[in-house]
Order: C-alpha cells, then structure tokens, then sequence
C-alpha cells in the first residue's frame, strides 16, 4: 500500500468515526441502561470495514469506540468497558469479511448481508458477554437466567439496528460498490 493510500485511509476513517458520532447522537431509542437505536450511526464504520477490509475497520472502530466511550461514559470494571466500547464497536470492522468474499460470492447482495450481520453480531457477542458477567444482578433480581436476560437486553437495540443497517447498505450499495472499486 502505497503512501497516499495509506494518507487517503486515515483521513477517511477519520471522516468515518466523526459522522458516525454525529449519527450516534441521534437516538430514536435509548434503552434504560445503556444502548440505543440511532440513525444508522454504525454504517460509516460499516462502509469503511466494507472499503478497507477487516483490520483497518477493526481499528477505526475500535477509534469509534473510544469515542462513544467519551461521549457517554458508564462502566463499571476495565474490563466491562473494553467489552462495551473498544472491543464491542472494533468488531464492527468484521464487515470487511465481505471484501474477502467476494471473490468467493458473486452476489453483492448477499455479501453485504453477510458483512453487515458479522459486525452486528460481533458487537451483540461483546455486549452479551459485558451484560452476563459485569450486569447479571439485574437479571437475577428478576429472577432471569443472566444470559437470556443480557441476550433479550442487547438484543432488543441491535436487531432494530441490524434491520437498519442492512436497509441502509443495501440504498447505497451502488456507491459503496463504486468506493470498493477504487
């Protein structure tokens, strides 16, 4: 990779990571204790991993991350906060597994369906496992099994934005396909 690609990869991750927290301010749902449906905060990280590929995806969102961590800071272990915010949102960066398959899978569409679910459950999985082990007395004070409990939890704001998501690559796949082809 030459010196410019590597100059016009940062600054774009850099635009990437700036209009994903823009997006990430506008909730149309917020869950009572952290999580929320955004207007499609995730795709910029999305469209980057699906440009770039994995590892610099995995890292603009772990950027990301970091970021959100900032901007709504809540954790209660270093662990949990490397679960919920750099691990979690770096595995968005898992949407490049579509650049791969690509050459594997002819169909974009389902390329992209299988980029956009990876990342998405990726992060679910980070969130689960932050929710079983940092957040299992709400669970018990329910009287729940704290891995369905944290799997209904996440999974409630994460199907909606999984639903989002996908709409929203496959409206700008042909641009996302112009940007891969670059």
């Amino acid at each position: 990779m030459g010196k410019n690609m590597k100059v016009e990869m940062l600054t774009e991750g850099g635009v990437m990571v700036a209009l994903a927290s823009i997006l990430s301010l506008i909730k149309i749902y917020e869950a009572p204790f952290g999580g929320s449906v955004t207007a499609g905060s995730m795709i910029p990280i999305i469209i980057f991993a699906l440009r770039w590929g994995v590892m610099p995806g995995i890292f603009v969102g772990l950027v990301y991350g970091i970021i959100q961590s900032i901007l709504g800071l809540y954790f209660v272990h270093p662990i949990q906060y490397l679960l919920d915010y750099p691990i979690a949102f770096g595995l968005l960066g898992l949407a490049g597994i579509s650049k791969s398959l690509s050459n594997k899978i002819q169909n974009e569409y389902l390329n992209l369906f299988i980029g956009v679910f990876m990342a998405i459950f990726g992060r679910f999985i980070s969130h689960l496992l932050s929710g079983v082990v940092f957040f299992s007395n709400y669970a018990l004070q329910k009287g729940m099994n704290p891995w369905v409990y944290s799997a209904v939890y996440n999974g409630s704001y994460l199907g909606i934005e999984l639903i989002i998501s996908l709409v929203l690559v496959f409206l700008l796949n042909k641009p996302i396909q112009r940007l891969r082809n670059n």
